[in-house]
């Protein structure tokens, strides 16, 4: 595995790959999010106790769903980066935080929504909710964490670092609900036996999780790019990919006298 892996070390070929993959991730991500939304919104059946109500688990349970698995990913890019020296990791880290961040703030917008008619309330201090404030806590800390270093490198390993740690509130939020009382819900699709869902609402729910995956995926990528070109702007490749976009001749454009105001 490390074998396929070393050659992304190098910032060129990562861009490469995310100019390979950013296409198809761009797609099934709309179709996706379309076809999600439509379905689960407007088409699946009401819940016979919270009727139209619940809808609104095929936003919320997709991006509380992505808003750890982003961490982890992050916490993944921030070890290899961390044991291995990979500034591309790091890179990949800082561009998955944000993404991160947001989806994770959509997850407790949308369950304060759907809080407030069940519930009666539109937040609650109990355990899931708190634990999931907590990981945009930690999203944000890593992202100002990263941006307080002029240094980029020690801003890399430091937020790194943080990353890593923040993990430890990954099981608190998923086992929340079973270790203490509390208000949320328990699990209704990640159980041992079959979920407690027909499969008339399970299907647009996967869609929609399809979707959300697909669409974060897109941004991760764009933002990966984003964060090479402006990290490796003088190397050569970067100089020689403006030239091929832009048809204008870098070298030749700053050598040329600047005009004399008037």
């Amino acid at each position: 595995m490390w074998k396929w892996l070393h050659p992304y070390a190098k910032t060129e070929r990562t861009y490469q790959l995310c100019q390979r993959l950013l296409p198809w991730f761009s797609i099934l991500g709309l179709v996706g999010l379309v076809v999600g939304a439509a379905w689960g919104l407007a088409f699946s059946p009401a819940d016979y106790q919270q009727g139209d109500s619940y809808r609104i688990f095929h936003i919320h349970v997709p991006t509380a769903i992505l808003s750890k698995s982003l961490y982890m990913g992050m916490a993944v890019s921030a070890f290899v980066g961390l044991v291995w020296q990979v500034k591309t990791s790091y890179m990949s880290m800082m561009a998955i935080a944000a993404v991160g961040a947001v989806v994770t703030f959509v997850s407790l917008l949308t369950g304060a929504a759907w809080g407030k008619p069940m519930w009666g309330t539109w937040w609650e201090w109990d355990a899931r909710m708190t634990s999931q404030l907590v990981l945009l806590f930690l999203f944000f800390g890593v992202i100002s964490l990263y941006k307080s270093f002029d240094d980029k490198q020690q801003a890399s390993k430091a937020a790194g670092v943080m990353a890593i740690v923040g993990i430890i509130n990954l099981p608190i939020i998923h086992y929340s609900v079973e270790w203490w009382n509390t208000l949320h819900q328990g699990a209704t699709l990640m159980k041992m036996d079959k979920p407690s869902m027909p499969l008339e609402m399970l299907l647009p729910f996967f869609v929609s999780l399809f979707g959300w995956s697909m669409a974060c995926g897109a941004i991760v990528l764009i933002r990966l790019q984003n964060e090479i070109l402006r990290r490796e702007i003088k190397r050569p490749w970067v100089v020689s990919l403006a030239q091929k976009h832009t048809g204008i001749n870098v070298d030749e454009a700053s050598s040329q006298p600047a005009k004399k105001q008037d």
